[in-house]
């Protein structure tokens, strides 16, 4: 592949640039980043399609500083639409919405590496869909403990009927979606709920978990990260790279492969090449998170 090129997809033009560039300290290249995004395209863009979503880029690699872009690319095609959201003193601000193949061949173009998606809609930005617990791990810590704190967290939510699914993070930690998919779910109702069995947990596993956000109280602990279900804050998608030193990506996971790693039995660190396997040989992992409907308890007064 030459190191510039105009492709058409899905009937649009899109230019890519500097194919040959180096974007990963393993050598996974530009090209290669496209040709993921490209190919998740159609089983990621049904979890980012109408959100307003967040690009994370890094122009210069990986292991360089990346910034967040959350106004959408002034120069970005005219076919490539946007929705407004969450902004700053002055209103609201247009965010891109990446609802196919030709917008994800684009953002890889900017070396979009990571895509950053709200829990709600765009239309209706409000009411959550999802519920997300954040599972980080403290110093002294991994993904190991996640796990036994997301299985420790399903059998809290199995007391109230709710179910949840997990994906790593990409990076070190663990998330688990409870979706919601229902009218009259709030931001605050979620985070309180997050918060709640988080505080259950926090009991439960002695030592093991906290839902305080001081850093200084995360070590040899999972924080367990209520404040992802806040009106303003977005999560690592489903599907997308995380920018660390080889193409690690966001990846659905099952629950007995959580059990096998709370059991030290598995790692949980999926690249771009094994996710485009493991979607073609299970399809998408997180798909009912966009169907199941579920109602948070009421709360306690």
């Amino acid at each position: 592949m030459s190191e510039s090129t105009v492709v058409e997809i899905d009937g649009h033009e899109v230019k890519l640039t500097n194919l040959g560039k180096q974007l990963y300290p393993s050598g996974f290249t530009k090209a290669e980043v496209i040709d993921y995004f490209v190919r998740i395209a159609p089983t990621a863009t049904q979890h980012l399609a109408g959100r307003c979503i967040t690009f994370r880029r890094y122009p210069d690699g990986s292991d360089a500083d990346g910034f967040f872009e959350k106004r959408c690319n002034r120069y970005r095609p005219e076919w490539v639409p946007v929705a407004l959201g969450p902004g700053d003193r002055r209103g609201g601000i247009e965010y891109c919405c990446v609802e196919d193949t030709a917008t994800m061949a684009w953002a890889a173009n900017l070396a979009a590496l990571e895509l950053h998606a709200p829990m709600a809609l765009a239309e209706d930005l409000d009411t959550p869909r999802t519920l997300v617990f954040d599972f980080d791990p403290g110093p002294k810590t991994s993904i190991v403990e996640c796990c036994r704190v997301a299985l420790a967290t399903q059998a809290v939510l199995d007391a109230v009927e709710l179910r949840g699914w997990c994906k790593t993070s990409g990076s070190k930690g663990l998330q688990m979606y409870v979706p919601l998919n229902t009218e009259g779910a709030t931001h605050q109702g979620a985070a309180d709920f997050a918060l709640a069995v988080g505080q259950v947990l926090e009991r439960q596993l002695d030592g093991a978990v906290t839902t305080v956000m001081a850093k200084d109280a995360r070590p040899g602990k999972i924080f367990v990260d209520w404040s992802q279900n806040a009106h303003h804050k977005t999560t690592i998608a489903p599907y997308s790279l995380r920018a660390r030193p080889r193409p690690t990506v966001s990846t659905p996971v099952t629950w007995d492969e959580v059990q096998e790693c709370a059991d030290g039995e598995a790692e949980l660190v999926f690249e771009a090449a094994d996710v485009l396997s493991r979607v073609d040989e299970h399809g998408d992992l997180f798909a009912s998170v966009l169907t199941v409907e579920q109602e948070l308890p009421a709360p306690q007064t």
